[in-house]
């Protein structure tokens, strides 16, 4: 004997489900996960992580408080989050771009050549990829000098991308100390995170000859200052 199907008690047979189809319920909650994700980062990037809280960012974001908290836990959960989401992008860009270039370049591989690769992709998000990808820059600049926790966030998201570097520039330096090459390194984060950061104080110091907005000059003399900060750091140990 064939069983008839058995219809939901909430739905009339022959009838379609109301509600969003589950699809659509998906793609509604992956709007507003990324609506709260924007609204934090550009919070989080102007006041920093404790100059804000999460009934402003719900306001900010236009949703409730509760649903910030199903979406991310406590506050540091919403930060971590909005962290992460770029931070894949921008590390597995340089480390694509790093190994492309080490392939391609083989024994002629310079510094200059591997820290170009290296630092365009964060230049090039912050220049061209609107408005969110200038509060991540500013935003990490502000975590890489946070003494609280700043270490520890930066360590788990760019350390990996930035050993690969290290890896290959121990390639074109061979005779480098770990010790110097990892203080080489420290100076060139510091100078990367304040100059992706676009405080405008370069502006102020030159008198307007020269404009923190403009990244594609600022990569440009960062190679070359990079480049030869390694070389004097590894090269001239006294």
């Amino acid at each position: 004997m064939t069983k008839l199907p058995v219809p939901s008690p909430n739905v009339e047979p022959g009838l379609p489900r109301r509600g969003r189809p589950p699809k659509a319920r998906a793609a509604a909650a992956g709007d507003t996960r990324d609506m709260i994700l924007d609204a934090a980062e550009d919070l989080f990037s102007k006041h920093g992580f404790y100059g804000v809280t999460i009934r402003e960012v719900a306001r900010e974001a236009g949703v409730d408080t509760a649903l910030v908290h199903y979406y991310f836990g406590a506050k540091r959960g919403l930060f971590d989050a909005v962290f992460l989401r770029r931070a894949e992008v921008w590390n597995n860009d340089r480390v694509d771009a790093i190994n492309r270039y080490a392939r391609e370049a083989g024994e002629a591989m310079t510094l200059e050549g591997l820290l170009e690769a290296f630092l365009r992709p964060p230049f090039q998000w912050s220049l061209k990829g609107g408005p969110g990808w200038k509060h991540y820059s500013a935003l990490v600049a502000q975590t890489n000098a946070n003494p609280a926790f700043g270490g520890e966030t930066m360590a788990r998201y760019f350390d990996p991308a930035i050993r690969r570097l290290i890896e290959l520039i121990k390639q074109v330096l061979p005779g480098a100390a770990e010790v110097d090459l990892y203080w080489a390194y420290h100076n060139l984060s510091g100078a990367l995170t304040l100059t992706l950061g676009e405080t405008g104080r370069l502006d102020r110091l030159s008198g307007g000859l020269c404009r923190s907005g403009d990244l594609d000059s600022a990569c440009d003399y960062m190679v070359r200052f990079a480049a030869a900060g390694f070389r004097a750091v590894c090269t001239d140990r006294p």
